[in-house]
């Protein structure tokens, strides 16, 4: 009979044992905790990166990302604060802790998700090319020792390298610190062409009025995200719960028309 009660106690201990590991680790996430102790949420950005995140003629810091993340953190209790970053140097910014999230045009990838905690999709988008009306190029293969302009660090630039043949057949792939820089010197010839994304690309020909078109062949179809640091699940669930709630409230869609002139959003579809 003690034989039967030490067996039973003991394995009621490790009983114990283990669901205690399980809370261990499941309360060692503290990561949406931190956020609202502290009471700020910090975005990185690249904030010349329209019309996701990017300065106004006010030097304000707007955009279609960001009018969201402020939506979200509305409904997280704390406050939005918007930190231009390095793009090329994105992924550093975030794991020294510098920025809470990476937000504004963020495209997941099977790389980005081995190192980082990833969202729900929340907006379709395309790598594509933009050149000149006036150029010779009208598909890829047009672009035959061209000079291609992308922004370094970009998911366009991995597009070019994971875009087989791609790299090899063009004359140079030129990178730049971001998007407009690229465009500049499109405009000016420096380039023959610039890979970047389709909702970027429309946004700054349909504003600017350049004499730029997009081919009708893209690199690869892409969806956006928002980055957190590995592990960091429970600050991502609070913030696609945001999300989430802002589609049933009709809010998602209202932000995306002012936009985009429609809602281009796919959460929860």
């Amino acid at each position: 009979m003690k034989k039967i009660v030490v067996i039973t106690i003991a394995l009621l201990m490790v009983v114990t044992t283990i669901f205690a590991q399980g809370a261990s680790e499941t309360s060692g996430d503290q990561s949406l905790e931190k956020i609202k102790a502290k009471g700020v949420f910090v975005l990185g950005l690249d904030d010349s990166f329209p019309p996701m995140g990017y300065r106004d003629e006010n030097n304000e810091i707007v955009g279609f990302d960001i009018d969201l993340a402020k939506e979200v953190c509305k409904g997280l209790g704390v406050e939005l604060k918007c930190q231009p970053i390095d793009w090329s140097a994105k992924e550093q910014e975030l794991a020294t802790g510098q920025i809470d999230c990476i937000w504004n045009g963020f495209t997941k990838t099977e790389e980005r998700e081995k190192s980082m905690t990833l969202s729900t999709s929340y907006v379709n988008n395309a790598q594509v090319v933009v050149v000149k009306s006036s150029s010779s190029v009208n598909t890829l293969a047009d672009l035959k020792g061209k000079s291609v302009g992308v922004q370094a660090g970009s998911s366009g630039e991995e597009a070019i390298y994971d875009t087989e043949g791609f790299e090899d057949s063009v004359k140079e792939i030129v990178p730049y610190r971001d998007y407009l820089t690229a465009l500049m010197d499109l405009e000016i010839g420096g380039v023959d062409a610039v890979v970047m994304d389709l909702l970027v690309a429309n946004d700054n020909i349909n504003r600017s009025g350049k004499d730029f078109r997009i081919l009708g062949e893209t690199l690869c179809a892409e969806e956006y995200v928002i980055g957190f640091r590995k592990g960091e699940v429970a600050l991502c669930e609070a913030v696609e719960k945001e999300l989430y709630a802002l589609k049933d409230s009709g809010k998602l869609a209202e932000i995306a028309t002012q936009w985009f002139g429609a809602d281009i959003t796919v959460v929860g579809k």
